[in-house]
């Protein structure tokens, strides 16, 4: 498409605290390509888990991109111990 993603670097603590503002950040960038930076997470919630699943179902349903760089090992850690990989997480637009 040849415009940049936006880029976003998640933070330390996505926690419950953290999913409201995840969200509506998430929802500001829809349609648009987007790189979430995960290599500050220490802690991970189910909430937000869940926030970065249904944008990724959202990104790929709206053909954008998205993408999750430098996952921490936190952040791997939480998505192996919901069972999860790194690609649920992840829209290609191809």
């Amino acid at each position: 498409m040849g415009n940049a993603a936006e880029c976003i670097t998640l933070p330390t603590e996505l926690d419950i605290k953290a999913a409201g503002p995840l969200a509506s950040q998430l929802l500001a960038l829809r349609g648009k390509d987007v790189m979430l930076n995960a290599s500050h997470i220490e802690r991970v919630g189910a909430q937000c888990l869940q926030i970065l699943l249904s944008a990724a179902a959202t990104w790929t349903a709206d053909g954008s991109e998205l993408t999750i760089s430098e996952p921490s090992p936190a952040f791997t850690d939480a998505i192996e111990i919901a069972g999860l990989e790194i690609s649920n997480f992840t829209a290609r637009n191809h």
